[in-house]
């Protein structure tokens, strides 16, 4: 028997009174998860995404339900400038932002055999370099700002762990960690915290596209709950790196998973 998942919990106030902007946010993934916790836990939202169409859609949904605790912009992570006006337009929107959840990736499964250099590339430009560029656009603002703030961005686990035809996403994924860490101790002084997740495996419906239902079974079976994370098990850690109650954390990669090696 498949084993069922809780229902997420209620909102705590969490991030009550802070301004989250979050990358990838539409859809049915973990962005959109991010999105409806931290509007749960009482924060003002920037959401954006690269599909512009998907991203209306979600505003129009969220805003329907939040109000003007919702903003979107469009934003391309690959594009520095459409990274540096999606900063830009949120501060100029709500005033200010506190956190950045870097969420936007990109993966696909090929052997180094037959890896060619633009599928590499595009993968890296996505998942590593769009994250350092969402990263350095929200510490400048941070430290313009002089009031510290939260960086949360999204790593795997397939940063620490081989997985076949995942070369190019787990070689990105591990770069985020490095980021990560390293962009901490850059920003310290300034009493802003960088952090990132490593989720196993979360389930949504893109992710059912894109990968054989042999592939996710196996994967499930794997974990100690024998099933996949939901989107908003992951959110909620995200929500807490973002939160105050994690004030003395950066730095750190925490693993969202209940595989163990």
């Amino acid at each position: 028997m498949t084993p069922v998942p809780p229902g997420p919990p209620a909102g705590r106030d969490l991030l009550a009174g802070k301004v989250v902007v979050v990358t990838a946010a539409a859809g049915t993934g973990i962005g959109s998860a991010v999105v409806r916790r931290c509007l749960a836990e009482g924060a003002q939202v920037a959401i954006s995404d690269s599909h512009e169409r998907r991203l209306a859609a979600a505003h129009d949904e969220l805003a329907h339900e939040f109000g003007a605790r919702v903003w979107s912009q469009a934003c391309d992570v690959t594009v520095e400038e459409q990274v540096g006006a999606l900063i830009d337009g949120a501060v100029r929107h709500f005033g200010r932002i506190d956190v950045m959840v870097s969420n936007a990736g990109l993966g696909g499964t090929s052997s180094v055999l037959e890896m060619t250099d633009e599928q590499w590339s595009r993968v890296l430009d996505v998942t590593l370099n769009g994250t350092f560029r969402c990263t350095r656009a929200a510490l400048r603002q941070f430290v313009a700002q002089g009031r510290g703030g939260a960086v949360v961005n999204n790593a795997s686990v397939l940063g620490w762990r081989a997985q076949p035809g995942q070369a190019h996403y787990a070689a990105a994924k591990a770069g985020v960690m490095a980021l990560t860490r390293c962009a901490a101790l850059d920003v310290a002084e300034h009493g802003i915290r960088v952090n990132a997740v490593a989720p196993s495996l979360a389930t949504h419906p893109f992710l059912a596209k894109v990968t054989s239902e042999e592939l996710l079974a196996g994967l499930a079976s794997r974990e100690a709950f024998g099933r996949a994370a939901e989107p908003w098990e992951v959110a909620s850690v995200i929500a807490f790196l973002a939160s105050d109650y994690a004030s003395y954390l950066t730095g750190e990669v925490i693993s969202v998973s209940s595989q163990h090696p």
